[in-house]
């Protein structure tokens, strides 16, 4: 079978759904095509900041989503060896500006995106096997056997990225560290103010992040010090003992967050991240085709900014991609476009994944001098680098 698209999207997550509204938005349609038989909401919860809640609001579902999710007022962050608070932040101030962060669960998130979208614009079990070029226009081929021509091809089919690989990019490398990630409800709230806690430790990090009255996300990134816990990650029993174990000095409040979490809702992934440099000297777009979200800037969770900038992506792209879809012979004017998303995104990506690293390693970093001096001076100034980043702006739409 073959299908004829103008727009074609791959992958339904976070920045492809969103991109897919942004374009719905200026009267364009996209096709999405998902690997999955239905959208995926493995991760459980993303923390969005200031930055997002823009890309948001110019999607036109921020308030929607601010309904279903707590303002947090802030961080506190606490040594695990000494359990004394080593940093705190207000977020109705942070670097003259006030702050907006919510902790989003990602099912609330990708099934709000998909209700903006008309019927039948996301085809379920449609997996992207490869790309031919076929004059102006690229065929996408499906593993069921499907070709797509599409006069535009974006790419947000994740740190897997096939849509990476064809246009050159190299594939996304490992960070030397794992991050076990978890949801819990409590039927009867949980009793925790709406802050998020970091807990510093020698040689991993945790957190714990209300998401509204009843539900809790919590991390924990780690460096294996063992085959054993390199091997974990399929066993959630394994996953959850080993957390308890390198809980340290904390309330017994914390310690209840951890052990009653469900094994069901535990999951454990290794870190990957793209050499930042790549990105200044890489294709990030190709003609008529780019990639946008994981597939373009794969990081390390520590500043929170993953999700946001795909958000940023979406909106951007989307802006550019309305000003040449119009037109009905506009292949110049969409590579032309194209280009200008990749001057907007480029640096941006840079300095993302380059900080999100270097905050990770302090964070995470062991050793009595390095504990000594994040607890008494980086972990407050590595956070406060971070949130200067959440002042972009991504813009409108139009």
């Amino acid at each position: 079978m073959e299908i004829q698209e103008d727009v074609v999207i791959v992958g339904a997550g976070v920045a492809g759904l969103a991109t897919s509204v942004g374009l719905y938005r200026l009267g364009i349609r996209s096709l999405v095509l998902e690997s999955a038989e239905s959208l995926r909401v493995t991760g459980f919860a993303f923390g969005f900041w200031s930055n997002a809640w823009r890309a948001l609001e110019a999607l036109g579902v921020a308030d929607e989503l601010r309904e279903k999710h707590h303002r947090l007022l802030g961080y506190v962050s606490t040594s695990t060896a000494t359990g004394l608070q080593v940093s705190e932040m207000k977020f109705l101030s942070v670097a003259g500006r006030s702050q907006e962060a919510r902790c989003v669960n990602r099912r609330i998130l990708l099934e709000t995106l998909e209700k903006e979208l008309p019927r039948e614009t996301i085809r379920f079990s449609s997996k992207l096997v490869g790309i031919q070029v076929d004059g102006p226009k690229k065929s996408l081929l499906l593993a069921d056997g499907t070709i797509v021509k599409a006069r535009v091809v974006i790419g947000a089919d994740g740190v897997n990225s096939v849509v990476s690989k064809f246009l050159g990019l190299s594939k996304p490398v490992s960070s030397g560290r794992y991050a076990i990630r978890a949801f819990i409800d409590f039927e009867d709230g949980h009793g925790f103010e709406a802050n998020m806690m970091l807990f510093l430790g020698d040689g991993m990090r945790y957190g714990i992040v209300p998401v509204d009255d009843h539900s809790i996300y919590w991390f924990c990134t780690y460096t294996p010090s063992s085959r054993d816990e390199q091997e974990m990650e399929h066993d959630p029993a394994k996953m959850k003992e080993f957390v308890l174990s390198k809980l340290g000095n904390v309330t017994e409040k914390v310690k209840q967050v951890f052990e009653k979490t469900d094994l069901k809702n535990i999951i454990c992934t290794e870190l990957i991240l793209r050499h930042p440099w790549e990105l200044l000297w890489s294709n990030i777009c190709k003609d008529n085709v780019c990639v946008i979200g994981d597939g373009l800037h794969p990081m390390t969770p520590d500043i929170g900014q993953g999700a946001c900038c795909a958000l940023e992506d979406s909106v951007v792209l989307a802006r550019c991609l309305g000003k040449a879809l119009k037109e009905k012979d506009g292949f110049e004017r969409t590579r032309r476009e194209l280009e200008e998303f990749v001057r907007e995104r480029r640096w941006r990506s840079f300095e993302i994944i380059t900080l999100a690293y270097l905050v990770g390693r302090v964070q995470q970093g062991g050793g009595i001098v390095m504990n000594f001096l994040r607890d008494k001076f980086l972990a407050k100034l590595m956070l406060d680098l971070a949130f200067t980043r959440t002042g972009y702006d991504c813009g409108k739409l139009t």
